[in-house]
């Protein structure tokens, strides 16, 4: 963070993607060891949040409030694969791309992080439900890369209906 830090939020979460290289496939109990010749071939038989399947939902709930600003710093520990970071059902604010302060992106539905890099993304939740974080390869998702971010409170319909007067002259 620069010094005089990043501007304040609501609540900060730090999440780090990885993909697990095994001798089992994916959903196999017991004991699994690693897998050299996955790893080789880049065929991870787990993706997954903070090192383990399910690891933001039940296991350690991200809760927030309507109306608070979010901050995630993520992060792409690897060691092979690359992330198109997003939460279903949300947009960036602003995305301090591969952790830079230097430049802001603001807008932004989807964001690359790559092995061994990481980002700091900002937004402010708007309506209560249970928004869905993934890497946007979705297939991912079945092999274990899924989290919950779950707000509460009131919904405030005002979000759903434009802010200025409709032109319709415009195309789109």
């Amino acid at each position: 963070e620069p010094k005089a830090g990043l501007p304040k939020v609501d609540k900060e979460f730090y999440v780090m993607q990885g993909d697990l290289y095994t001798n089992h496939k994916f959903g196999t109990k017991g004991h699994h060891e690693y897998s050299h010749d996955k790893a080789g071939d880049e065929l991870p038989s787990y993706y997954t949040f903070n090192g383990s399947v399910g690891a933001l939902g039940k296991e350690h709930k991200m809760e927030v409030n309507v109306g608070e600003t979010v901050r995630v710093y993520f992060g792409v520990g690897g060691p092979n694969k690359v992330s198109s970071f997003h939460v279903i059902g949300e947009i960036f604010d602003k995305v301090y791309s591969e952790g830079s302060t230097n430049t802001v992106k603001e807008n932004v539905q989807t964001t690359l992080v790559p092995a061994g890099g990481a980002t700091i993304v900002d937004f402010k939740v708007q309506h209560p439900g249970k928004y869905i974080l993934v890497d946007h390869a979705l297939s991912r998702a079945g092999k274990g890369l899924a989290g919950v971010l779950e707000v509460k409170g009131k919904a405030d319909d005002k979000v759903y209906k434009a802010s200025h007067p409709s032109h319709g002259d415009m195309a789109h």
